[in-house]
């Protein structure tokens, strides 16, 4: 069933690119020729009709190419659009190079490079809204897919967690295989019966999810699977070091797996995030010029000491780099070891306000424009904690492999100032693994919308006793 409704959905998602594309083909007509130029002698909107009946079979062939019209239950939206940009540049990119070869001088090309936004615009604005639309569907018991799961040990009860605590995925647990019986659900048989049980219950896909113990099985598991023409996916068992977006390189018939494929090695990659970076932190210093300079004249008449705060962080590679903020605690003798909390007793009255809404992390717009951080990625900290966490949380130090940020994909998931470590490291690898320009401007964008202000505490009187600071500020 689940085959019929994503046939019947995939058409339905062409069927709208076409209507876009015509839709997308207008509005750029009239922007061009009545919002940019309305004084202009143009070409009839129906020439342009015309060329975009030829361009609907290009269009299709590019999307399915890129993916496009396959099943996105499971995947990010980011990528999504991250994949509808791609096919549109690719689109755009063989429009333009047609008009220029068949000398096509009636067709604007102002116009399709218009198109090429408005088409993108339209067709991400639709697919959210389909997102949307689906997830409730599924939320309420309809469009699911109907899944066995191979195996009853920790991999399989990690995979049915996660199915289970994503409903919006839309996939119904049907029950396991397996020659044990202590694993949650309804067993259907053991590995042996594997083929007779598919035939009965006739699943959308077999989960494959052995413990390194039962690997033996795997084999049978498959060769079943493909005698009833059952589809089936494999959790590898070392899938915890294998990452969302795995490199597979390969020697003769064997496949490599690099676990720890970064796409900002990429120096293209590399190249666009730092001119985000530069002319993001350049327009930024200038937006927020007024409020820094009234923060460090305040700073500097209601308390004693610097105001800018300095502190070594570790940065890309491990190496040190000297981080600033605006100073919001009294001087102390434990700035490189020391951990703030959001009720911090050492911070001045102005202090806990610019903390609060994070005004006290501007100067790190200066960070990024030396290039020692970048506007988002994982939350530099001190040498000293890098020391004590290397070794009590795993895969710590792979934030190292990127440059520190001012934001990231922690803290727009609410992990950021006295938070678990843990969790904010899960979030650090997830971007790191999975980077793309598209979600760095989706975090700025979060960011500003909902990231300046956190939990932090605003202290209403101050007591300077016994108290020296100038605290630490992670």
């Amino acid at each position: 069933m689940i085959k019929e409704n994503q046939k019947f959905l995939n058409k339905i998602n062409a069927l709208s690119d076409i209507i876009i594309l015509f839709i997308s083909m207008t509005l750029a007509y009239l922007i061009r020729f009545y919002i940019f130029s309305p004084d202009t002698d143009y070409i009839r909107l129906i020439t342009y009709i015309e060329f975009s009946v030829v361009i609907i079979p290009i269009n299709l062939i590019i999307f399915n190419i890129f993916n496009l019209y396959h099943s996105f239950r499971a995947t990010s939206f980011i990528r999504e659009c991250n994949q509808v940009i791609k096919s549109n540049t690719v689109l755009t990119a063989i429009l333009l190079s047609l008009l220029f070869t068949l000398k096509l001088v009636h067709i604007s090309r102002l116009v399709i490079v218009i198109f090429y936004f408005v088409n993108i615009i339209i067709i991400i604005a639709k697919r959210f809204l389909l997102r949307r639309i689906l997830s409730k569907m599924r939320t309420r018991g309809m469009n699911l897919k109907h899944v066995i799961i191979v195996g009853a040990g920790e991999v399989a009860n990690e995979y049915l967690n996660v199915i289970n605590s994503n409903r919006s995925f839309g996939y119904n647990y049907s029950g396991y295989v397996s020659n044990n019986s202590n694993f949650e659900g309804e067993k259907l048989g053991e590995y042996s019966d594997l083929y007779a049980v598919l035939d009965e219950y006739k699943p959308d896909e077999v989960v494959c999810a052995l413990d390194i113990s039962d690997a033996k099985y795997l084999e049978g598991v498959v060769s079943d699977c493909e005698k009833s023409g059952t589809k089936i996916s494999i959790i590898p068992f070392c899938y915890k070091y294998i990452p969302s977006q795995p490199y597979i390189d390969q020697i003769g018939s064997i496949p490599l797996i690099n676990i720890r494929r970064i796409p900002l090695d990429n120096w293209g990659n590399a190249f666009i995030k730092r001119t985000l970076d530069i002319v993001g932190s350049f327009i930024l210093i200038i937006c927020t010029s007024p409020i820094m300079i009234f923060t460090a004249i305040t700073i500097k008449l209601t308390s004693a000491g610097p105001v800018i705060f300095k502190q070594k962080r570790v940065g890309l590679n491990k190496s040190l780099f000297t981080m600033y903020k605006f100073r919001s605690m009294r001087v102390n003798s434990h700035q490189e070891t020391g951990w703030s909390t959001n009720s911090d007793p050492r911070k001045t009255k102005f202090g806990s306000f610019i903390r609060k809404f994070s005004i006290d992390e501007l100067p790190q717009f200066f960070n990024v424009l030396k290039g020692d951080m970048s506007l988002v990625g994982p939350r530099p900290e001190l040498p000293h904690f890098v020391e004590n966490f290397k070794d009590e949380i795993a895969l710590y130090m792979v934030k190292h492999q990127v440059k520190p940020g001012i934001t990231g994909w922690a803290q727009v998931n609410g992990y950021r100032g006295d938070t678990s470590i843990k969790k904010r490291i899960e979030f650090d690898i997830y971007y790191i693994e999975n980077w793309n320009i598209l979600m760095d401007i989706s975090i700025l964008f979060k960011t500003a919308f909902k990231g300046f202000k956190n939990n932090e505490q605003i202290i209403k009187n101050s007591n300077s006793k016994n108290i020296e600071d100038n605290g630490v500020q992670l």
